[in-house]
């Protein structure tokens, strides 16, 4: 792809008063630029301390630049990076000074943008710098790292290879027809078809895992008026964000807070008590938990300890069971028997018992709410990738050409038709990482079946 002629600069750091601000200039042009500037051109990957003085001689401020030379920098080109002090006002002159020595203002994603076109990384790497930066838990830093680290391409690039193979196998019998050439083996076709199938599956299997490290982990509290759900957020949060009283009822409608639990980053939402006499506002109340309870990740259900427990709606039974639902025993200070049996929904959930005022039990309680969280994620053998809806919508096309594919060479369909399966999975697969290099398949070809000897 051709390179931009222009040179863009940009700050890079958020704006507002910090102890230090960024600029960050890239571009043909940013050589000529340090060397005006600074009397030289700093060596390269060197930090290198002086004074910025702007177009008519004036010093703006004492910073320190590190120049990249292109094409070992983040985006491909020549590049610099100005800290000076973290005043607006500072940041703002030396920005100005730039834009009037002839850089023009970058657009937003701009810099990562030419380090894609200039080949320093796919678009799944790309994506991965946002995902990176928006991380708000360490499973999501962990799975933006090894994305930006290439771990999705390299499995991308795997499906690839198989795809590109095996269409190397088909090309032949199609294009060569008279050549010296193994005999046909569908077998070996399906079998290798069937193995990229497999991967792709399993890819796609995570963007759930992708939505939840994202969006957090939606948790919702559910239990009956005055069984302590409010309590129990107050705790998770570790502040009174929810009204607390010993009215049942309290809360009429639904709260929301993010909190992380260990590695994992939770949406904990309080909802209003299921009370099966629920009438007026109330109601509403009620109707809201269960549209909550209806998109909900995980659920903590609070049972009062020293209550029956309540009957549940016939839409939150169906929704709930152990792997997604933590029973939370609370209020178990009131028992005069710590081990009293209380009763737990059938089916093996897992309980905890706790006490929201004093906090016993939390420790055990955020260990399961963890391992919950945990099981609700896939992995790719080690690697933790958590795919994009982009990368899942291309991921899904992939997969129904693959299963055209095999249901073609259970067929005994023609190679034409085969073939054009493989392409159209080649094709979707090359736009999660925008590129696919026919000339690799020829490459292929050739070593395999030496043609042309």
């Amino acid at each position: 792809m051709a390179r931009h002629t222009d040179t863009i600069a940009a700050l890079a750091t958020p704006a507002g008063t910090s102890a230090l601000a960024t600029i960050r200039i890239s571009g043909p042009d940013t050589k000529r630029l340090a060397g005006e500037i600074f009397g030289s051109v700093p060596p390269a990957r060197v930090a290198t301390h002086g004074d910025f003085a702007d177009r008519s001689g004036l010093v703006v401020d004492d910073v320190v630049a590190t120049l990249f030379a292109g094409p070992h920098s983040y985006t491909g080109e020549d590049s610099l990076e100005i800290s000076c002090h973290g005043s607006p006002f500072i940041a703002r002159k030396i920005l100005a000074d730039l834009l009037s020595r002839g850089c023009r203002p970058a657009g937003p994603g701009e810099f990562t943008q030419r380090a894609f076109l200039n080949g320093r990384m796919d678009l799944s790497q790309a994506e991965a710098v946002m995902d990176l930066i928006n991380a708000r838990s360490e499973r999501a830093l962990a799975a933006a790292r090894q994305v930006l680290r290439g771990a999705l391409s390299r499995h991308m690039a795997e499906l690839v290879d198989g795809l590109l193979g095996t269409l190397a196998m088909v090309e032949a019998y199609i294009d060569f027809p008279d050549e010296d050439l193994p005999p046909e083996d569908r077998s070996r076709l399906e079998e290798r078809v069937s193995a990229v199938l497999r991967r792709t599956q399993l890819l796609l299997a995570t963007e759930r895992t992708g939505a939840l490290l994202r969006e957090g982990i939606r948790t919702v509290i559910l239990g009956e008026p005055n069984a302590g759900k409010s309590s129990l957020l107050n705790r998770i949060v570790g502040s009174e964000r929810a009204i607390v009283s010993s009215e049942p009822g309290t809360t009429r409608d639904f709260i929301e807070e993010r909190v992380t639990v260990g590695p994992h980053g939770l949406r904990l939402v309080d909802t209003a008590g299921l009370n099966p006499d629920a009438r007026g506002i109330e109601m509403l109340g009620v109707e809201k938990t269960l549209e909550n309870a209806a998109g909900a990740d995980l659920f903590l259900l609070v049972l009062d300890s020293t209550r029956p427990t309540p009957p549940l709606p016939p839409a939150l039974r169906e929704r709930i069971n152990p792997s997604n639902t933590l029973v939370v025993l609370n209020k178990a200070d009131l028992l005069a028997d710590r081990n009293h049996p209380t009763a737990v929904p059938p089916g093996g959930f897992p309980a905890v018992a706790v006490c929201s005022l004093s906090g016993d039990g939390f420790d055990t309680l955020l260990t399961e709410i963890e391992r919950l969280a945990e099981g609700l994620q896939t992995t790719v053998g080690d690697e933790r990738i958590a795919i994009n809806v982009r990368h899942a919508h291309y991921l899904a096309e992939a997969r129904v050409c693959i299963e055209d594919a095999l249901a073609k060479i259970a067929g005994r369909a023609p190679a034409e038709l085969l073939a054009s399966d493989l392409r159209g999975a080649l094709g979707a697969l090359g736009e999660i990482s925008g590129k696919v290099d026919n000339e690799r398949m020829l490459d292929q070809l050739f070593a395999s079946f030496c043609i042309g000897k």
